[in-house]
């Protein structure tokens, strides 16, 4: 999240224009805003002009609105989109005071928050939205061959910080060469964006994610550089840095990393883990709930069958 200009006073109303950056930003936002708030952005709005012939011409103007938000709407994490309603409270030509408008927040596009208090949990969340590292309590590197992402699992979400995609030739045939050559300039690439980062004095552990033994070669290619270049993060901090197998190395192997009992030792009592543990109780009820649901109706339909064809004595 850019943020542009800030003018307020903590515990009292002030403003501030920022400018989301992409869809964890919306997010962001869209804890933020809460009914009560004006928002004022630039729109687009369906107006109706009269033509030439005496009949009207529908029109669609761009214009900058200020409403009083009643309600935030929807947030569309596919679109990129935060969608905020209330009543126009601008002098406007084309949209009357007190007219009711949606406003779409999206990824680029500036917007100007006034609230009548700051309170510590807007303030907290804006923090939050400027450096959502800050408050990460694990980073987790997801990779294979020639596939890597960087990602921070924080208190309320989990951002993607880099993507490192590579073309790796084939290990076998006239190509080995080739083939080692463009894994180790992978693994380089991948060590910088870590570097980049992760920052060891922010989170508990972080965990090096693939199928096979591409994680095991990362971690030796890690420790090898970190000791020709004497990275001192990572060499205080190795007993940190754990290794888990995953099924891929695409984003939704996260799952498994987080299902994995050494990383949830090391972060048991941060508040992502807490959450982490909290999804699991959920889907454990679901699923006995479901199975009482099923053996409900089984029994219910038993009884409607032996009540409709009742069996005759012999």
């Amino acid at each position: 999240m850019k943020i542009v200009h800030k003018d307020f006073v903590p515990g009292g109303p002030g403003k501030v224009k920022m400018v989301p950056a992409d869809s964890d930003d919306l997010w962001y936002v869209y804890n933020l805003i809460a009914p009560g708030d004006s928002v004022i952005a630039v729109t687009v709005r369906k107006v109706l002009r009269e033509g030439a012939s005496g009949g009207r011409d529908a029109e669609r103007v761009k214009l900058k609105l200020e409403i009083k938000v009643e309600e935030v709407a929807d947030y569309d994490k596919v679109g990129n989109v935060l969608r905020i309603r209330g009543k126009n409270i601008l002098e406007n030509e084309h949209v009357k005071i007190g007219a009711y408008h949606t406003l779409e927040l999206e990824p680029h596009r500036p917007f100007v928050l006034k609230k009548d208090v700051w309170d510590s949990l807007a303030l907290h969340e804006l923090n939050q939205a400027c450096d959502p590292a800050a408050s990460a309590d694990l980073a987790v590197v997801i990779m294979q061959e020639g596939l890597a992402h960087i990602l921070l699992v924080g208190r309320s979400m989990t951002i993607t910080r880099s993507r490192i995609e590579t073309s790796i030739p084939r290990k076998h045939g006239p190509s080995v060469a080739g083939y080692e050559k463009a894994l180790s300039k992978f693994f380089e690439n991948v060590l910088q964006a870590f570097l980049k980062n992760v920052d060891f004095s922010v989170v508990r552990c972080a965990v090096i994610a693939s199928p096979g033994f591409t994680k095991d070669q990362f971690h030796r290619h890690l420790l090898l550089e970190a000791e020709r270049k004497q990275l001192r993060p990572i060499i205080e901090n190795k007993s940190r840095i754990l290794l888990v197998h995953t099924t891929s190395g695409y984003k939704h192997s996260l799952r498994e990393v987080l299902d994995a009992p050494n990383v949830m030792n090391m972060i048991k009592d941060t508040k992502a883990a807490q959450e982490v543990r909290a999804l699991q109780d959920f889907f454990s009820m679901l699923s006995n709930v479901r199975s009482h649901i099923v053996h409900a109706m089984d029994q219910s339909m038993l009884r409607l069958l032996m009540n409709k064809w009742p069996c005759k004595p012999f």
